[in-house]
C-alpha cells in the first residue's frame, strides 16, 4: 500500500546527528530504505525549530532547509523535492518518492510576513502554526490559559498569505482557540498534520468531535499520530489504539477526512510500528477490522492526493 506521510522529525535528528548520519541509510525510523520498504509516494519532512534552544530561529530553519536539499542532492535516485500536485506526479512517474518541506513552528517568521514569502520561495510548502510556546501566530494548546486564546493579528495575516501563496495551514499543537479562528478565516482546506481524536484519548493535542466535523466539512485532512500519549494509556504505541482512532475519526468526519502523520523521529521510540518499513502491520490490522480497500487507500494516500491539488495545486 502506498503511504502519503504528512509529518516526520528526521531532519532535526540528522541536524543532531551531524556528519555521522545521513538520510540513505541510518538507525531512525525514517530512512530512504525504509521509505521504499513502506511504500512511500511522498514524505512531509518537517523543519522543527525549539525557539528555546535558538535565539535566531529563522537562521536555524534556513540550516535545516539547506541540510534537506543537501539530502536530496545525496539520494536523487530515489528522492525529488515536490512543491505541488504536479511535482508530485513527476515524481511518481520517474519511480522516485516525493519530498515536501514542511516547517513545525510559525516563530521563525518573526512576526515578519516576508519571512513567510521567503519561505514559500524557498520550498516551504506546510506550516505548523505553532509548537509549544506562542509564538506571533498564536498560542499551543499546551496548558489550559492558552486554550481559548486565538490567533493573534499577524496570526490571522499569516492564515490571509498562505490561502494567496498556496500552502497548507497545519493546526496540529494549536490552541482550540486558534484552530476556529483558521476554520474561520481560511479560504481553503486546511490539516491537521499529525493529531488524533480527544473523545477517545484526552489529550489537549488531539482534537475534539467538532474540530473533527469543521476539518472535514472543509475538505481537509487528519493525520494520524503514531505517539503513545496521543493513542491510549500504554506506554507503547499500539496497532489497536490507531484503530480505534481511525475507526472514531472515520465515523465522525467520514472516511474523506483521514490521512497519516506518523510523527516519526518527532516521538518516544516505543512503538508497535518501529518504522516507516513496518507500516504495513497497520494495513493488515485495518483489513481485520473490516475496513474496505477503499477506505484504506484514502487513509494511506488518497485523500492527502486531494488536499495537495486542491490547496498546492
Amino acid at each position: 500500500m502506498q503511504i502519503i506521510d504528512l509529518h516526520c522529525d528526521t531532519i532535526s535528528c540528522l541536524m543532531a546527528a551531524g556528519d555521522s548520519a545521513g538520510l540513505r541509510r541510518n538507525n531512525l525510523s525514517i530512512d530512504v530504505e525504509k521509505l521504499v520498504a513502506g511504500q512511500a509516494k511522498a514524505e512531509f519532512f518537517a523543519l522543527y525549530v525549539d525557539r528555546e534552544d535558538h535565539s535566531d530561529p529563522l537562521a536555524y530553519c534556513l540550516l535545516m532547509l539547506d541540510r534537506f536539499y543537501q539530502e536530496l542532492a545525496q539520494n536523487a535516485d530515489t528522492l525529488q523535492y515536490a512543491g505541488s500536485y504536479e511535482d508530485l506526479a513527476r515524481a511518481a512517474e520517474q519511480q522516485k518518492i516525493a519530498a515536501f518541506l514542511a516547517v513545525e513552528e510559525g516563530g521563525v517568521l518573526q512576526g515578519n510576513p516576508a519571512n513567510l514569502r521567503i519561505l514559500y520561495r524557498l520550498g516551504v510548502r506546510l506550516l505548523t502554526l505553532t509548537w509549544n510556546y506562542p509564538n506571533e501566530i498564536g498560542f499551543p494548546n499546551k496548558t489550559e490559559a492558552y486554550r481559548q486564546t486565538g490567533l493573534t493579528d499577524f496570526g490571522r495575516e499569516v492564515v490571509r498569505e498562505m490561502n494567496r501563496l498556496g500552502m497548507i495551514i497545519d493546526v496540529s499543537h494549536l490552541s482550540d482557540g486558534g484552530f476556529y479562528d483558521v476554520a474561520r478565516l481560511s479560504t481553503k482546506p486546511f490539516v491537521a498534520s499529525h493529531s488524533n481524536a480527544r473523545s477517545i484519548t484526552d489529550h489537549p493535542r488531539n482534537l475534539t468531535d467538532d474540530m473533527i466535523r469543521v476539518i472535514a466539512d472543509t475538505g481537509g485532512i487528519i493525520g494520524l499520530n503514531f505517539a503513545a500519549p496521543f493513542l491510549g494509556t500504554a506506554p507503547v504505541s499500539q496497532i489497536s489504539d490507531m484503530v480505534r482512532h481511525l475507526n472514531h475519526l472515520r465515523k465522525t468526519g467520514g472516511s474523506d477526512v483521514l490521512a497519516m502523520g506518523t510523527d516519526f523521529d518527532g516521538i518516544e521510540r516505543k512503538l508497535e510500528i518501529d518504522n516507516m518499513g513496518e507500516i504495513g502491520k497497520l494495513t493488515d490490522a485495518l483489513r481485520k477490522a473490516r475496513w474496505t480497500p477503499s477506505e484504506i487507500e484514502k487513509l494511506f494516500y488518497r485523500n492527502a492526493l486531494r488536499l495537495i491539488k486542491d490547496v498546492l495545486g
